[in-house]
């Protein structure tokens, strides 16, 4: 008799606490039971008490019946939250005060439990601090015997992408010496170059631009040449793998050397290029032109093109080239730049606590 009353009461109680579960039956039969994650019109995940998450191909699924409330996502815009139950192929969401949603199973976007959800809506609005991603290049020779030589290569990039704006930083860093008795000149490149840009999304292709940059060369006898501008650009391509994107603007360039200086407006045209090679290997590539628009005929232009390959997770090989090209340098002075360098890079990455 106790065993009989016993046997009731666990199945009185297994029936309970499924009843609180969410349940997803798939079309082949198949039902699985457990608390429902998030689901983004792909793939549906769950998450069961004895399998783990388990991922679920979204045509696969027939049915779905939610014991707390999710929040839907649909083509329209809106998104509802509440218990899903679904007939046919129409969800319906219980929406509180709002009464039932109900949409077709192609309209929905996603599903998000509270947890989720939380975590989508922070990542929307990020901190300044958070998705930041970067690294630092560190490349060092030194010579001695019959020649007396070192050489620094530095290197920082920093970029903050959210869903619609991205903040870039970027410095580089070129000194060398010839330290052999007599050796004219002394210092053989003492170059720095860095620089900050701002970009946001118009519309998913066409985005605003605006920038800094800052360049020093003492063998050019360059203080400081200072560029401000902005512009619009288009997303040619963007991909997973692969982004080009076309620039076009203008500036404000001021240029001081030793003995003179000047200011000129000019027109700021370019294309960038990200590539991923394969899995542990990324290509950079950019190309700037900027036409002096009060001087036919003078302009500066730059091309810029590396890749840093993975080593770890943090730890990376780099190689980049660099070539800076002046129509009207001091006098004396060569028209062209051009860095080589390779090293170490030790990369970084800040993410919202919430990701996306």
């Amino acid at each position: 008799m106790c065993r009989a009353v016993v046997a009731v009461c666990l199945s009185v109680l297994a029936a309970g606490l499924q009843s609180r579960a969410d349940q997803v039956t798939l079309k082949n039969g198949d039902r699985l039971t457990g608390t429902i994650v998030k689901s983004d019109a792909k793939t549906l995940l769950i998450k069961t008490e004895f399998a783990g998450e388990v991922a679920v191909q979204w045509p696969a699924v027939q049915a779905i019946q939610s014991a707390e409330p999710l929040h839907v996502a649909l083509k329209d815009g809106r998104l509802v939250a509440g218990r899903v139950s679904t007939t046919d192929d129409s969800f319906e969401v219980a929406a509180g005060p709002g009464g039932v949603v109900s949409a077709a199973k192609e309209n929905v976007v996603s599903i998000r439990n509270d947890a989720e959800q939380a975590s989508y809506d922070q990542s929307l609005h990020p901190g300044w601090r958070e998705n930041w991603e970067g690294g630092a290049n560190i490349g060092f020779a030194l010579t001695r015997g019959n020649s007396q030589t070192k050489n620094l290569a530095l290197a920082f990039t920093a970029d903050r992408k959210t869903l619609h704006d991205k903040l870039g930083l970027y410095a580089n860093s070129v000194y060398a010496t010839n330290d052999a008795p007599g050796a004219v000149p002394n210092t053989t490149a003492n170059f720095i170059l860095g620089g900050i840009r701002y970009d946001h999304d118009v519309t998913p292709r066409l985005f605003g631009f605006v920038g800094a940059d800052f360049q020093t060369d003492d063998l050019q006898n360059l203080n400081l040449r200072s560029v401000l501008g902005g512009g619009l650009g288009f997303h040619a391509i963007k991909s997973p793998d692969t982004t080009l994107d076309l620039l076009a603007g203008l500036n404000y360039t001021h240029e001081s050397y030793s003995g003179f200086s000047r200011n000129f407006p000019a027109a700021t045209l370019g294309e960038e290029l990200t590539h991923k090679l394969r899995a542990s290997t990324l290509l950079t590539q950019k190309l700037n032109f900027y036409p002096n628009l009060t001087s036919a005929g003078e302009y500066r232009a730059t091309f810029d093109v590396g890749t840093v390959t993975k080593i770890s997770k943090w730890l990376g090989w780099q190689n980049s080239f660099s070539d800076i090209y002046v129509t009207n340098p001091p006098a004396g002075k060569k028209q062209n730049d051009i860095l080589l360098t390779t090293g170490l890079n030790v990369s970084f990455t800040r993410s919202s606590e919430g990701g996306r």
